[in-house]
């Protein structure tokens, strides 16, 4: 009786490996819907950003392109191994000399060098359609916001509204947003999956990246820097929020009023002083609306009461994770320009400076 060849059964058992892996590959592909678990002190609340849950005109039609040019990628794949592994299993153990010879068939080698540039024109022209839906110009109902990326944070301006905050971008639903990314630093990479394509922060340069988000609710849709910018780059987080028309212009109203600063008492009074005391460093490095305090080295802190986290996205913003971070911010995220107060300030001096930034609402 025949044997079989081993190199046969290595072939199906590969074969099998392959299938398994690119089934499980779709299953998450499919639940990346979802939300994942993520550091439970750090900003994650919200979903796992993901291109495949798109929440803007710009990033679905980024989305359907991808889709589009990972089946056509997947058919090619499975009809080129399938004709690879057929030929293996069907002549494996002809003799070299009965291999039938296509050299000279002009045929044949125009047929397969016009294939793939037919292809790959079929994706070139879908892909300048979305790259002109995605970059389309537009007069009309446009909100304009700068960007400015930071070792390791985020600054966001609002130039029209006279507006500046840190780490969180909050945006008007079924309004056309333009973001001008600019860094002070190094270059950084500025991305929410969900809402728009990947775009470069340069030094002295200023990108563009616009999205009109479709969505309005309370969940976060997740940013990151891309770019390798330094030791805490994978901390380098934002969070953009969509919310109504009418919710953005009662946030809006409240984010360029001037916080109440002459009525503190107690603690918080005590940690105003502090904070403006020139020697505490305090104002040198950040801004507050309406004092003296106009440092742009750090967040501006006018409204600092109003955010849901600070660090740069790594922490939640309450009582206990600010008194840690103006204690020791180095000790939570090394090599921040913010230096440690563990031998300035006492337990309660932190705690009266923290009763201050609580009343930035």
């Amino acid at each position: 009786m025949k044997q079989r060849s081993p190199r046969a059964w290595l072939i199906v058992l590969s074969t099998l490996v392959i299938g398994a892996v690119a089934l499980v590959a779709a299953y998450v592909v499919l639940q990346s819907r979802g939300a994942f678990a993520g550091c439970p002190s750090c900003m994650v609340t919200f979903n796992t950003p993901s291109i495949y849950n798109p929440a803007s005109g710009e990033s679905a039609a980024i989305a359907d392109l991808f889709t589009f040019i990972l089946v056509v990628a997947g058919i090619i794949f499975v009809l080129v191994e399938g004709m690879l592994l057929l030929a293996v299993l069907r002549f494996r153990n002809r003799p070299p000399e009965s291999a039938v010879q296509f050299h000279g068939n002009t045929k044949l080698e125009v047929a397969w060098t016009m294939a793939p540039a037919v292809i790959l024109a079929v994706l070139m022209g879908f892909t300048l359609r979305t790259m002109g839906q995605v970059k389309a110009v537009t007069a009309d109902n446009v909100m304009h916001v700068t960007a400015v990326g930071h070792q390791w944070w985020w600054e966001f301006r609002y130039p029209e509204l006279g507006i500046v905050t840190a780490n969180e971008l909050i945006v008007p639903v079924n309004t056309v947003i333009e973001v001008s990314v600019e860094s002070q630093d190094v270059v950084h990479g500025f991305w929410a999956p969900e809402l728009f394509g990947k775009v470069d922060a340069v030094p002295g340069y200023t990108t563009r990246v616009r999205f009109t988000p479709t969505e309005a609710g309370s969940q976060y849709y997740g940013g990151q820097c891309t770019q390798f910018c330094g030791i805490q780059h994978a901390q380098m987080r934002f969070g953009v929020i969509v919310r109504t028309q009418a919710d953005f212009q009662a946030w809006a109203s409240n984010q360029q009023q001037e916080p109440a600063l002459d009525a503190l008492t107690g603690d918080a009074a005590a940690g105003k002083a502090l904070f403006y005391e020139p020697t505490s460093q305090c104002m040198a490095c950040h801004a507050i609306q309406g004092s003296n305090a106009v440092g742009a080295t750090g967040p501006n802190l006018t409204h600092l009461a109003s955010r849901s986290f600070i660090a740069g996205g790594l922490l939640p913003r309450t009582t206990e994770n600010l008194q840690a971070w103006v204690h020791d911010a180095p000790g939570l995220k090394p090599g921040i320009v913010m230096p440690s107060f563990l031998d300035k300030f006492t337990d309660q001096q932190v705690a009266d400076i923290v009763a201050f930034l609580n009343t930035l609402q």
